[in-house]
């Protein structure tokens, strides 16, 4: 049977990769492997399927698709013997949110309030997309109660449990949110992708306090058709990965195109650091990571300037009324709060139901002001290739205190939306890639730009990622 419910048991420290995924530590290269004939995807999905049972994925998966991926990793193994030509996925293991629609699947948005959600008649684009590339389906995973958090809490079916982190401190910190147990099926080796959202920071959160890769990408170039809404303006459909290079081709599966990354070497890059808001509050963890990454970039020529990019500013303005999200939440949710309000978590209803005090005038004032501020940061950053800030301005926070005090949970969650919500509102589009040494506590880098700008970001990610990994810095 396809749907089972992930156990209520305790979290460990992450599985560790198994001999097969350690040889092919990315999905180009496990790929060819497979297409090559050096790999088999049943046992590298027999290894996906395995991390997913451990201890460091309780909490991970509200269903699992195991008979499904299965079947999509024998037919590929059939293919290969028949000598047809293969997928690009090849038949690894990708993780959904669920927030997707998947073909016979309920869509339930990691709450109790959507229990009465009907199977999916269809994959949704996002998801089509992936199958269609050979993507062995693993599950819908768990998150923020309709992706309403930076946090990762969800106090229906359990948080998981930061597996990283985990590994380097025995205490059990947050995962990350709302993209949870999407980033958690990755770090652990039970995915070698995972689809999620970003509506604020949902993709790059996650990813800079586990380690991993996250691209937002601008976002109309994904379809959304088929996910449920947290605010149309602002939702992007993307994914978390292991490395930059699987971002460019996980990416280039969802948006339908193929991406050109920028290809430069760092010394013919013109790189910005905003000084406005971006730095600010910076824990000293994420403080020394930022800089002496900044410092190694410059040591291999890059040329970075500071900038203050004084708009940014503007954002804690423009955001005051509860901004887009809390808009266009409400409008979404009224109906279903009205009836099922008891089936939520207060404290994101608390947050939709900002919304209810926001006019129509209001509303359309908040976007003629977000086109204007637009306008503006993007006149400030032309000439750059991309700009550097650090993803959020801390490492990843103890879970239990933010469990206990809304006042604590609220405090912590605006921190980490701040700096990545910024992109969502230019409409921009950013990754966030590890930059910590070698055994400290994983801090992300945020490569970003306006709209529209995703093969220079991609393009500069690639020359940090390649820089870093010489120099020793990260994972």
């Amino acid at each position: 049977m396809d749907i089972q419910i992930n156990p209520k048991i305790v979290a460990s420290g992450p599985s560790g990769a198994s001999p097969r995924r350690a040889a092919w530590p990315d999905i180009g290269a496990a790929a060819a492997a497979i297409i090559a004939g050096q790999a088999s995807a049943t046992d590298l999905l027999r290894d996906s399927l395995a991390a997913a049972d451990s201890p460091a994925c309780a909490h991970v998966f509200l269903r699992r698709f195991d008979d499904q991926a299965r079947a999509s990793a024998a037919a590929v193994d059939a293919g290969r013997a028949a000598g047809a030509p293969l997928p690009a996925l090849a038949g690894l293991a990708v993780s959904i949110k669920d927030l997707f629609d998947v073909a016979g699947q309920p869509t339930t948005a990691g709450s109790r309030a959507m229990d009465d959600a009907a199977p999916a008649a269809s994959d949704c684009p996002a998801v089509a997309r992936l199958r269609a590339a050979g993507a062995a389906l693993i599950g819908h995973t768990n998150l923020s109660e309709f992706a309403f958090s930076g946090v990762g809490i969800n106090p229906h079916f359990g948080t998981p449990i930061n597996p990283v982190t985990l590994a380097l401190n025995p205490t059990p910190r947050i995962p990350g949110g709302s993209t949870s147990g999407g980033a958690v099926s990755v770090a652990t080796g039970a995915a070698w992708a995972a689809l999620g959202s970003d509506t604020g920071g949902s993709i790059r959160i996650p990813a800079a306090l586990q380690g991993l890769v996250g691209f937002k990408n601008t976002q109309r170039l994904t379809p959304l058709a088929g996910a449920v809404p947290l605010s149309s303006t602002l939702d992007t459909a993307c994914a978390i990965t292991r490395s930059v290079r699987d971002a460019v081709q996980v990416h280039g599966l969802l948006s339908a195109r193929t991406p050109r990354p920028l290809a430069r070497p760092l010394h013919a890059l013109r790189l910005a650091v905003p000084q406005t808001l971006m730095l600010d509050g910076l824990d000293g963890e994420v403080a020394r990571a930022f800089e002496v990454t900044l410092a190694t970039l410059r040591a291999a020529g890059a040329q970075i300037e500071d900038i203050p990019l004084a708009p940014l500013a503007e954002l804690a303005g423009l955001q005051a009324q509860g901004g887009l999200t809390a808009a266009e939440s409400w409008a979404w949710h009224r109906a279903r709060l009205a009836r099922r309000e008891a089936d939520y978590d207060p404290r994101v209803a608390q947050r939709i139901r900002r919304g209810q005090a926001m006019g129509a005038a209001d509303y359309i004032d908040l976007q003629q002001a977000r086109s204007r501020w637009i306008a503006d940061m993007e006149a400030a950053v032309e000439g750059f290739d991309a700009l550097l800030s650090p993803t959020v301005p801390m490492v990843a926070p103890a879970l239990a205190p933010l469990l206990g005090s809304d006042q604590r949970f609220f405090a912590i969650n605006a921190l980490l939306l701040r700096n990545p919500s910024a992109i969502n509102m230019l409409d921009g589009c950013a990754l966030s890639l590890p930059c910590q040494a070698a055994g400290q506590m994983p801090v992300g880098m945020m490569v970003w730009g306006a709209a529209l700008r995703d093969d220079a970001v991609l393009g500069v990610a690639l020359a940090i990622e390649s820089a870093l990994a010489w120099h020793g810095k990260s994972h």
